[in-house]
């Protein structure tokens, strides 16, 4: 893939650096510190049992590394592959140590600069992705970028729980499971 352009915010306040990208026809952001690596979609790997966000797994040199379709985890219906499509590796802190996952994403577009003062914080109703996996949302020449919390987005926590929800059958009680004992016949 080429270089992405870098793109600078008029804001005189000291700003952050996000990868904006596409989903449909929407724009997001993710800081950048968290990227990387981004790669073009080759397929995945599908592993049974898991919730319908992962997709699977893809090697990358030698190690195998999760990828979350970021349309279904922000409950979207995903897009087709094109040869836009991509998956933003990142390197994600959590309280055992850094993980490495991939995010599917349909187009990547720039890396820009989006100073403090053009940030307002994520809108607690009405927006298009639940307010806990937003930072905040971006202005960026007249256009808003919803700013998503990589942590949120990808935690465990967050993930197990959908898989949790999507499905996956109780454990088994073993004693619920059990023959219930024959009670001898009433004389």
């Amino acid at each position: 893939m080429g270089a992405l352009p870098v793109v600078t915010s008029a804001s005189p306040q000291v700003a952050a650096q996000y990868l904006t990208f596409l989903l449909g026809a929407d724009m997001f952001a993710i800081g950048i510190l968290a990227v990387k690596e981004i790669i073009e979609y080759g397929g995945v790997t599908a592993l049974p049992g898991m919730p319908a966000c992962i997709s699977g797994v893809i090697n990358l040199r030698g190690a195998a590394v999760p990828v979350l379709d970021l349309a279904r985890r922000l409950d979207r219906a995903p897009g087709p592959v094109t040869k836009r499509t991509c998956i933003i590796v990142l390197e994600v802190a959590a309280d055992d140590g850094a993980f490495v996952i991939g995010i599917l994403v349909d187009a990547v577009q720039a890396v820009v600069d989006i100073g403090a003062a053009d940030i307002e914080p994520a809108p607690s109703f009405g927006a298009q992705v639940r307010a806990e996996l937003l930072l905040g949302i971006g202005k960026i020449g007249g256009r808003f970028v919803l700013l998503l919390d990589v942590q949120h987005v990808v935690a465990g926590s967050e993930i197990a729980a959908l898989a949790a929800a999507g499905g996956a059958p109780p454990p088994l009680d073993t004693e619920l499971a059990a023959p219930a004992a024959a009670e001898p016949a009433a004389p």
